[in-house]
């Protein structure tokens, strides 16, 4: 099959003053993860990094006038490849392991997918196609070598920490239940929450390796209860609080039902 060379890897949605979304058009949804840039006064945030396929640093580098704190709301694949770019990285400590040492499991082919992680994936509405991109970032690219860059975390953060761009302050989120350490990033005088996978308005995966069904239920109603005005999710289109309510409804009665 014949992979055509991408002449943009990312592409880039201003969303308002501060938050620009960017994100890599040539990615299957599977593992085309929403990356958020937040202009502040001080510093600027970079929120999960994408795949590392080509470097999100020079794409963005007219965005980056200041120093840029970089954030990994978890530590999988398709959310941590651009980490190494940025000199502030900044992740959960339960997450700070897998950020060291990225999982092996950092696969572009379907058939690097086992048979029972391929059907988990047909039956929440995720088909994988026998190539997860349908460009390449460049010449030479051999998507069976990628592997994912590995970092350091020059910030470990827990529940309550506060993170300061100078104007605005966001709040670590403890959401665990997607992975151990999944963190958002709450601004309640706005209700601006950066929800990582925690929540997103798209199939929610709950069995990947790390993932816990009983967390992530306590998850959704915390979620559920916060008094959002806007959720910036890891995937998807961005949402409000009725939508929030309904995924969290949706996925309660699934997994507790009776309990939503």
């Amino acid at each position: 099959m014949t992979v055509k060379i991408a002449d943009r890897w990312f592409e880039r949605r201003r969303i308002d003053d501060d938050i620009t979304l960017l994100w890599e058009p040539h990615v299957d949804p599977l593992i085309r993860c929403n990356i958020w840039h937040v202009r502040g006064r001080d510093r600027d945030l970079m929120i999960d990094t994408g795949l590392g396929l080509a470097s999100l640093a020079e794409a963005a580098r007219d965005l980056l006038d200041k120093p840029v704190t970089a954030v990994a709301t978890h530590t999988h694949y398709d959310h941590v490849g651009g980490m190494h770019e940025f000199e502030t990285r900044i992740v959960h400590r339960l997450e700070d392991e897998g950020l060291q040492t990225p999982d092996e499991f950092a696969r572009l082919r379907a058939r690097d997918f086992s048979d029972e992680m391929r059907r988990r994936m047909e039956q929440v509405g995720y088909p994988l196609p026998d190539l997860l991109v349908t460009a390449y970032p460049r010449a030479g690219f051999d998507p069976a070598e990628f592997a994912t860059p590995p970092a350091t975390a020059t910030r470990l953060v827990d529940e309550g920490d506060v993170i300061d761009t100078g104007d605005r302050a966001f709040e670590v989120l403890h959401l665990p239940g997607h992975s151990p350490g999944s963190i958002g990033l709450w601004e309640a005088k706005t209700g601006t929450l950066f929800s990582g996978d925690a929540i997103y308005d798209g199939p929610l995966l709950d069995e990947l390796p790390g993932s816990n069904i009983e967390d992530y239920v306590r998850t959704m109603h915390r979620l559920r209860a916060l008094p959002v005005t806007v959720v910036h999710g890891g995937h998807d289109p961005s949402f409000g609080r009725d939508r929030l309510i309904e995924l969290a409804d949706t996925y309660l009665e699934r997994r507790s039902p009776g309990r939503a």
